[in-house]
């Protein structure tokens, strides 16, 4: 089972031109490399005319419904091309990853540490996300590809990069509820309530059991660094890079050979360091997931019946 996101925003400042590009291609690698069925990949993007849109809530409902219905043997895998950012709340001791759909309803680390903690032993969820900030989005999973050193300086301003400020989601909500508060849980409780992260709501346990489990991460870049995007200059059609590296490492590798996941992230990373100077110094993608899991072939065991 599969659920595929990808959010431009179209009309909005920072808009993407590649991201539901990226779900297609990706819609099309599952099923012919790894024998998904079509039933079983689903696809939110925010396209006019969308009978669902790919919104916090429409998000983490598919989740949720393919983690409960999830046996196992299953494989649940989830793309996510879009707008990434690191956000400050005032408790937390350290700035936490968020992906960003498309009305900003914020899907935090942990909302992600709560899908992984209930996978039913014997099934996978990988999460493949292509955004920035994106390193370490499983809350306190397990590194095994890391970051690099990435100066401050080596980071493009002139390539499109899939990030949003927290200043400028902040805005967004300041003006929309009226209030003043700086604690951006304040803002997205009053208006997404129940919708909103876990995170932002004291009255939920949050449970972060730390045991072995089957989340893995292959995100697009380290939790310091911006997630880019091919443009017509360097490709057919826009694109994300991370993603586009992803579907060249099985075009360039026979279908009968499977790949671990710690293969497929070392083989992107080479072939990023074949693009743009701007991509191959500020762009490192890293993986997250238990040792077995590193090892384990990618995608590697598909019972999707």
């Amino acid at each position: 089972m599969a659920l595929l996101v990808g959010c431009t925003y179209s009309g909005y400042p920072g808009e993407h031109y590649g991201c539901h590009n990226d779900v297609l291609g990706m819609r099309e690698l599952l099923i012919a490399r790894f024998g998904f069925k079509l039933k079983h990949v689903e696809l939110l993007m925010d396209r006019p005319g969308s009978s669902v849109m790919p919104t916090g809530a429409n998000i983490k409902s598919a989740l949720n419904k393919m983690v409960d219905q999830a046996k196992k043997g299953n494989v649940l895998f989830f793309h996510f091309s879009g707008h990434g950012t690191l956000i400050k709340p005032p408790y937390a001791p350290k700035e936490e990853e968020v992906i960003v759909p498309c009305d900003n309803n914020i899907i935090t680390s942990e909302d992600f540490r709560q899908l992984v903690n209930r996978v039913p032993k014997g099934a996978t969820f990988t999460i493949l996300s292509d955004s920035c900030n994106s390193g370490g989005l499983i809350d306190k999973e397990t590194e095994q590809i890391g970051p690099c050193a990435t100066p401050d300086d080596a980071i493009s301003k002139l390539r499109p990069t899939r990030m949003i400020p927290f200043e400028s989601i902040l805005q967004y909500f300041t003006t929309l509820t009226g209030k003043t508060s700086t604690d951006i849980g304040t803002h997205l409780v009053e208006v997404f309530g129940d919708d909103a992260s876990i995170m932002f709501r004291p009255h939920d346990p949050i449970n972060k059991t730390l045991e072995a489990d089957e989340g893995i991460l292959l995100s697009g870049c380290q939790k310091n660094e911006y997630s880019c995007e091919l443009t017509e200059k360097d490709v057919s059609k826009p694109c994300g890079a991370f993603t586009y590296a992803v579907q060249m490492v099985f075009k360039e590798n026979p279908a009968g050979r499977n790949l671990s996941n710690r293969e497929v992230v070392i083989k992107a990373r080479n072939i990023m360091k074949l693009m743009p100077d701007d991509i191959e110094n500020e762009q490192h993608p890293c993986l997250y997931c238990s040792d077995q899991n590193a090892d384990a072939p990618f995608l590697g065991v598909i019972n999707d019946a």
